[in-house]
């Protein structure tokens, strides 16, 4: 009935066990701090689940590329509740509502900042890649901006955020814009102070003659400024790795140079060449690479201390995070809208004014016509020039037609053009009318599923990295063979007596999967997991028959 203070978690002896092998990425999960969570928010006071089987029914199920809480209702819910120590898996209704309990307890934002400070400061991370992306929206309630959406190549409206990953495109942390932020004011407003405070920095501390910065970081042409660059050496000492803007001239061939890049799973020769010069005192490097094809390509930095081709090295690595968003999209469904519902912004946030937009486009629409209407004039004219003298009445009374369509469009110009200029640029929210006022799209849901999904991609990652061994080149073969794993059927036996729980995975499809797999087992079992709510300490090995 719900009155208790949270069901027990009991294994019992099952065979054949639909996605057993998820039980394998529990430990990466731990490690990466799934259970954490505890630190944060207040458990249940009563109820059947506790707040740790909710969170880890979510990160199984995502894990298992079910992607939405309603997709679990085509789940066996029996059959997963297995995975889980339970008689079954809650039901969808009873997901949500649980799952809506952590969300009231508005915490979500701590425990995101504690496992960016785990996470970067563990791996002493000093290179991070920046990027933004754009979950669309396709509703009525919110009344988002446009933003230019790459990958469809139009401007739709959406949330955008703000993304901060390592060189493997594992995420640290995200930030999303309250409406049209660029990537240039999310950096200086919110990412480097948010990177200055986990990294326990103060400005003050900064020693600004030394050339190394203070960390450097990688992101795309949409920030492009040297004078932002050089502000951030000068006020932050944080340099930047990016690619060149605008290139029209070409270096002599003769100055590229051979050099050894070394890449995630190998080495590559580029053909690389630097020149350097100053903006507002500030030294920066343009490095470029020499393609097959006599193109060159063009990087810019401040960074003064790493090797040319270290320098190549970070900056093409950026397609980690491209890669992270596409496989975020792919197979956690990282855009999916988690909660209907929308905020208030900040009325004092200025933005530029609708209304002035709005003129704009139809002033540029107008000009367009009359561009047209002008075309087609200047042809009735050259032809009416080379015609017979009997044909001009009728090419005169065709001029005359265009003649007062262009009187009529450049007034309509006109009055736009005048009205506009009693409209201001920039405007407060606050002073929108309320049908075009912007807002966003409730946030605390989306940004605790988010965080969830974070760890479970982070533990694909290091389950992958694991079976490097037998997989040395293809990324994306390994993470097919985690996907593998996780599907597997798996035996699970408790021994209560040793405190283990034996979980024996079934045969995979290639031999070769299997060797990758076993090859693992003694170094999982060698962390002695134990299940969450239990004192069950997991040990895998193989099914035999």
């Amino acid at each position: 009935m719900g009155l208790g203070s949270g069901c027990k978690t009991i294994f019992e002896s099952c065979q054949s066990v639909e996605y057993g092998g998820v039980l394998l990425t529990l430990p990466f999960l731990l490690v990466n701090g799934l259970m954490s969570f505890k630190n944060f928010f207040t458990d249940r006071s009563k109820g059947y689940y506790t707040f740790v089987q909710i969170i880890l029914s979510y990160a199984f199920m995502f894990l298992c590329r079910i992607k939405t809480v309603e997709q679990s209702k085509h789940l066996s819910p029996g059959e997963f509740g297995k995975l889980l120590g339970l008689d079954r898996l809650a039901e969808s209704k009873c997901l949500r509502q649980v799952f809506k309990e952590l969300v009231v307890q508005n915490k979500t934002s701590d425990w995101g900042m504690y496992l960016s400070d785990e996470w970067i400061n563990d791996n002493q991370c000093c290179i991070f890649y920046v990027d933004g992306h754009v979950q669309v929206y396709h509703g009525y309630l919110g009344n988002l901006g446009k933003k230019h959406v790459s990958r469809q190549k139009l401007c739709l409206p959406g949330m955008m955020d703000f993304w901060v990953n390592d060189g493997d495109g594992k995420p640290f942390f995200y930030i999303t814009g309250q409406v049209n932020e660029k990537l240039q004011q999310a950096l200086e407003r919110e990412i480097i102070p948010e990177l200055l405070r986990i990294k326990n920095i103060t400005i003050s501390e900064i020693d600004k003659d030394s050339k190394e910065p203070v960390f450097t970081i990688v992101f795309d042409r949409e920030a492009y400024s040297l004078d932002f660059f050089a502000r951030l050496w000068n006020e932050y000492h944080i340099a930047v790795i990016t690619y060149n803007k605008n290139v029209k001239d070409q270096w002599d061939e003769s100055e590229f140079t051979p050099y050894t890049v070394e890449t995630e799973y190998d080495s590559t020769q580029m053909r690389l060449s630097e020149r350097q010069f100053e903006v507002n005192d500030v030294k920066m490097r343009e490095v470029r690479k020499l393609n097959t094809s006599s193109h060159q390509t063009s990087i810019i930095s401040t960074n003064q201390i790493l090797g040319i081709n270290i320098l190549a090295k970070y900056m093409f690595a950026r397609w980690c995070q491209e890669n992270f968003f596409k496989y975020m999209r792919q197979e956690y469904a990282i855009d999916k809208i988690i909660e209907y519902g929308v905020d208030e912004i900040d009325k004092d946030i200025i933005v530029v004014n609708r209304e002035y937009s709005n003129l704009t486009y139809k002033i540029k629409k107008i000009r367009e016509k009359i561009s047209r209407r002008k075309a087609i004039l200047f042809v009735e004219m050259g032809k009416n020039n080379k015609d017979t003298l009997e044909s001009t009445g009728k090419y005169l009374k065709k001029e005359l037609e265009i003649r007062e369509e262009l009187k009529k469009l450049e007034k309509e110009e006109e009055n736009f053009v005048a009205q506009r200029k009693q409209i201001p640029y920039y405007i407060k929210i606050g002073e929108m009318s309320e049908d075009t006022r912007y807002n966003k799209l409730k946030a605390e849901s989306r940004h605790l599923i988010n965080i969830i999904k974070i760890i479970c991609y982070r533990s694909d990652i290091a389950f992958a990295n694991m079976l490097a061994l037998n997989y040395k080149k293809s990324s994306e073969e390994r993470m097919a063979l985690v996907k593998s794993i996780i599907y597997a059927k798996a035996d699970i036996e408790p021994d209560y007596v040793n405190n283990q729980l034996i979980v024996s995975l079934y045969s995979l499809a290639t031999p070769r999967d299997n060797e990758a797999v076993k090859s693992i087992y003694n170094y999982l079992n060698e962390t002695e997991t134990k299940f969450p709510g239990t004192e069950l300490k997991l040990i895998y090995k193989s099914a035999t028959f």
